[in-house]
């Protein structure tokens, strides 16, 4: 088996930590700290990942050099740059396959199910930010100099999503304990939600077979269903009764905006919360034969994780 870097240590880099050491790999973790569980065949190495010597330097021996960064969302246009350039440079000089995790943003508003031949023709700051990461790690691996995969899900969903997801802390604790939920946008258009589990799986292999190389693929993701087709589907799998699911008031949103960075920022991706979202992935699944997983074991393993946090937290 072979090591692989994984830069980050949130839900997704800790989930595919741990599927890429399920699978006989060691791994490198690289944060800015530098710490973490100690958990055999891991490894944490404190880096600044714009720092293309420190992180050249980390990244020696790797197969797969994997980008789980996530700088503050209001930060994009200014930290993701160095951080871009700094991966490319070394994956250059390691020879390790640079796998990207992605997102939708570069499409942009869509009124079709989203492949990934679509145009990156996002006008919003942060749509185009990532599509030029991709462009430039592309036109490196079309010119030879290095090996690149982009793997894009949509919104997260499964065990240790927390903040980061539409269905973490902000839907599942309240339904748990029988309390209104409310969600970004309209709750009743169509959502695809992509299990955790299944991103990591899907990085695993982009970095280790060479057919994922040169191009971006979809996460195996379920059909798409709404906020509250999701947050009813937990409440099945909590035994619970259905909650109310509401939507937050866009005008508060916009107000609290102005002295929250973060919330200021989700206004330029709101159109994925107000109509249709819906995302493509059947070519990752006929060509590596692996299905999403379905969305009633998702909500089950959702709500399982937030059970046993929340009673460790009391």
């Amino acid at each position: 088996m072979s090591l692989h870097v994984v830069l980050g240590k949130g839900p997704v880099g800790s989930t595919l930590t741990a599927r890429l050491v399920d699978q006989g790999h060691d791994v490198r973790v690289l944060s800015r700290s530098g710490g973490g569980p100690t958990l055999p065949r891991v490894e944490h190495v404190a880096v600044d990942a714009s720092d293309t010597t420190a992180l050249t330097s980390a990244d020696r021996g790797a197969a797969a050099l994997n980008n789980r960064a996530n700088p503050p969302y209001h930060r994009w246009a200014e930290q993701w740059p160095p951080i871009a350039q700094a991966l490319l440079d070394a994956a250059e000089a390691t020879d390790a396959v640079l796998v990207i995790m992605g997102n939708l943003y570069p499409y942009g508003p869509v009124d079709v199910p989203m492949t990934e031949d679509l145009p990156l023709a996002a006008a919003g700051t942060k749509g185009q930010v990532r599509a030029a990461m991709w462009t430039q790690a592309l036109s490196r691996h079309q010119a030879g100099t290095l090996r690149t995969v982009e793997v894009r899900a949509s919104d997260f969903v499964g065990p240790g999503v927390t903040d980061g997801g539409m269905l973490g802390e902000r839907a599942v604790p309240a339904l748990l304990r029988g309390r209104t939920v409310r969600v970004l946008g309209d709750p009743s258009v169509a959502h695809s939600w992509t299990a955790i589990g299944d991103v990591a799986t899907a990085l695993a292999v982009a970095g280790s077979d060479e057919r994922a190389w040169g191009r971006a693929w979809h996460v195996p993701t379920a059909p798409a269903v709404s906020a509250r087709e999701a947050v009813h589907g937990m409440c099945r799998a909590a035994g619970v009764p259905e909650v109310t699911v509401s939507q937050l008031p866009h005008l508060a949103l916009r107000a609290a905006g102005l002295v929250v960075p973060l919330l200021r920022e989700l206004e330029e991706t709101r159109y994925q919360f107000v109509r249709p979202f819906v995302l493509d992935s059947s070519a990752f699944s006929e060509t590596f034969g692996l299905a999403a997983t379905p969305l009633e074991q998702t909500w089950a393993q959702t709500v399982d994780w937030w059970r046993s946090r929340l009673s460790a937290a009391a």
